[in-house]
Formats: C-alpha cells, structure tokens, sequence
C-alpha cells in the first residue's frame, strides 16, 4: 500500500501487510536513518501492535510524527479491509 502522508518531512509510506504483519516498510524522503530503523524494527510485528505503539507519538511541535503517520497508514490499510 501506498500512503501520503501529511504535516510531516516523509512525504509517502509504503509498505504490505501479510498474515497480518508489516513487511517492506519504506518512507520517501525524511530522516532516512531514523526512518530505516523504523521499518526495520516494526518488520514482522503483528498489524495491531504496531499502531499501539506508535499512534499519537508527535515531532516536536508538530501534531504527528513519521511513526504516527505509519500508524495511521495501518488503520487506513485495515479499515479498507
């Protein structure tokens, strides 16, 4: 799945989800370090987790963040289910 993002320096997340699990993140554009190792750990945890974990986390004084987008792409991913 593709996901614009929005209020954030990433400007679109991909990634699949298969048996419920996030595969293949990859953002576009950002803080490539931090933002592989997002991928990187969230690789193969359970859909439901990872938006646990990171929904809500904000950058500085902005209302988001990269992971909360990630979050936000995995609900939209399971409310199109």
């Amino acid at each position: 799945m593709n996901y614009v993002t929005s209020g954030v320096c990433s400007k679109e997340i991909n990634f699949e989800v298969v048996d419920n699990k996030v595969k293949n993140v990859s953002f576009v554009r950002g803080c490539m370090g931090n933002l592989l190792g997002i991928g990187s750990l969230v690789e193969g945890m359970d859909i439901d987790e990872v938006i646990s974990r990171l929904e809500g986390l904000k950058c500085g004084a902005k209302d988001t963040s990269c992971p909360d987008q990630l979050a936000k792409a995995l609900k939209e991913y399971k409310a199109q289910k």
